[in-house]
């Protein structure tokens, strides 16, 4: 299949820029993919569409605030810096703008000069390697200096960063390493949990830190040469149990965002038996994937023509999925990280 296949008119107006007063009082458009049937209903309700035996599967990344403003030294040019991967002790990929000015041996100094950089690579896809100057402290002045990493198509004058904290941050995060958030995830309340958990449904937690490839843009006219960056992902024991014991059961395994699915599908048997495992998700998955773990999927509208609409389009089929987008853009849905949601059965 072509990109241009995954394309959908989105009105602007539809993308959401805030959070809802309330995380589970978002719409939930249910998608049935073996009819392409599609209902209108609220994500509050999600309990009364599982079944007694299935296993809902959550990624508890934690978000961290990978994004720095920051200060070129000595010109006093305005830098915004989003940390991709680290990859020694104090040393970070990123995404820069303005780049171009950001020549190797550039200093860069965040938060009123407590912390600072050294530009020591440009690389040749356009990111930077940066040397950060306070090694011991790192970790601390990142937390205290950064800004929530929230996606480029959130454009707000009226910035609330303590709210963003909280609410671009699923509330069962706990493994903390993604520059983004699992956003099928920050619906979720610990009232719907219960309900979940009182229709007799189990709840497995995993863990994939997502990062720049999730989102990074598909630069090829066929999609089946996209590759997706690997991501770091961790299934331990425990979980892998109880998703196995759901699944021997009749149960089906669904699904929390397209990373959940990601990390499942990379750690799949052929049976479908969830591994133990961890390491790197290197798995792309687009329409002609043969799913061996996941049954339903909860997801979040996505961008056109992205990695991510692949994604629930091998899953769900491409047609059924255009006609889902179609159908939401009708009928005013909220698009995007802090959008409505659509549960794929």
């Amino acid at each position: 299949m072509q990109l241009s296949d995954f394309e959908y008119h989105l009105p602007e107006e539809l993308i959401a820029q805030h959070p809802l007063l309330e995380r589970d009082a978002s719409r939930m458009l249910v998608v049935n993919r073996a009819d392409g049937m599609l209902q209108d209903s609220r994500f509050v309700d999600l309990s009364t569409y599982l079944r007694a035996g299935d296993c809902l599967v959550l990624n508890n990344t934690k978000v961290f605030p990978a994004r720095l403003m920051g200060t070129r030294l000595p010109t006093g040019g305005t830098v915004e810096v989003l940390l991709l991967r680290k990859t020694a002790q104090a040393a970070w990929q990123v995404l820069a703008r303005p780049a171009r000015r950001l020549k190797v041996g550039s200093r860069i100094s965040f938060g009123n000069s407590k912390l600072s950089c050294v530009v020591i690579a440009a690389n040749d896809d356009g990111t930077r390697m940066i040397a950060f100057e306070q090694p011991d402290q790192l970790e601390e002045l990142i937390n205290e200096v950064g800004q929530p990493p929230l996606p480029p198509y959130i454009k707000r004058e009226d910035s609330n960063l303590d709210d963003d904290r909280d609410r671009y941050q699923t509330i069962y995060a706990r493994e903390s390493g993604a520059i983004a958030a699992p956003t099928a995830g920050l619906h979720f309340t610990p009232r719907v949990l219960d309900q979940v958990k009182g229709a007799s449904v189990s709840i497995a937690e995993i863990t994939l830190h997502v990062g720049y490839g999730t989102f990074e843009p598909v630069r090829v006219a066929n999609v089946s040469l996209h590759r997706v960056i690997p991501e770091t992902f961790a299934i331990d024991e425990d979980a892998a149990a109880i998703i196995n014991r759901s699944r021997a059961a009749g149960g089906r395994v669904i699904s929390v965002g397209t990373t959940t699915t990601r990390a499942l599908e990379s750690a799949a048997g052929q049976d479908g038996t969830i591994a133990a495992t961890g390491g790197l998700a290197n798995l792309t998955i687009t329409p002609g994937y043969d799913f061996r773990a996941v049954d339903a999927m909860l997801t979040n509208f996505h961008l056109p023509k992205s990695s991510l609409l692949l994604l629930v389009s091998a899953f769900a089929g491409r047609e059924v999925i255009l006609k889902a987008y179609q159908h939401a853009v009708r009928e005013r849905y909220r698009f995007y990280s802090y959008g409505d949601c659509m549960l794929i059965v």
